[in-house]
C-alpha cells in the first residue's frame, strides 16, 4: 500500500487552515486532480464535525470517483479521513494542525490502496510526488486566502 506525510509551516491561523481542509466543495478549483466533488451530509456536533463526501480524481484516460468519512475531532484539532466507497481498497489519511507564533504546521499522512492491481502500482511510483504538488496547493490556497483577509 501507498504510504506517504507530509509536513508544511503555512502563514495562516489554524483554524482558516481547518476551515480550507474542511471546503471540500472547493477542491476541484485548487486540487491537481481533483475533478469533482460532492458533499452528501455535514452535521456539526458538539466535538465533531462529520462529513460524508465523494471526489473525482483523474488525470488523462483514468478517472474514478469515491467516497469517504471525514471527521474533524474538534478537541484535538485532527481531521480522519477512511473510504467508504469507490475503487480505493483502503485509505486512512490524518490531518493534525499545530498552531504557533510562525503560523500552522500541518502534518498529512495518507495510506491507501486501489482495487486495481495495475493502478496500485503505477500510483506507488509517483504517490510522494503528487501528494507534495497536492500540499504545494493547499499551501498556495491558504497563502492567496490568508493574503486577501490581510488587506
Amino acid at each position: 500500500m501507498p504510504t506517504a506525510s507530509v509536513k508544511r509551516l503555512i502563514e495562516c491561523k489554524k483554524n482558516q487552515l481547518i476551515d480550507l481542509v474542511l471546503d471540500i466543495e472547493k477542491y476541484p478549483e485548487f486540487v491537481p486532480f481533483c475533478l469533482g466533488s460532492h458533499v452528501y451530509q455535514r452535521d456539526n456536533k458538539d466535538d465533531q464535525i462529520i462529513i460524508v463526501a465523494d471526489l473525482t480524481i483523474g488525470k488523462g484516460p483514468f478517472k474514478d470517483t469515491y467516497k469517504s468519512d471525514v471527521k474533524f475531532n474538534k478537541d484535538d484539532s485532527s481531521i480522519n479521513v477512511t473510504n467508504i466507497g469507490g475503487p480505493l481498497r483502503h485509505l486512512e489519511n490524518n490531518w493534525k494542525f499545530i498552531e504557533s507564533d510562525k503560523g500552522t504546521e500541518i502534518l498529512f499522512d495518507i495510506d491507501f490502496e486501489i482495487k486495481n492491481k495495475f493502478l496500485n502500482l503505477v500510483m506507488t511510483k509517483s504517490f510522494q510526488y503528487g501528494l507534495n504538488k497536492i500540499a504545494d496547493a493547499f499551501q498556495k490556497r491558504a497563502q492567496d486566502l490568508y493574503l486577501q483577509l490581510k488587506k
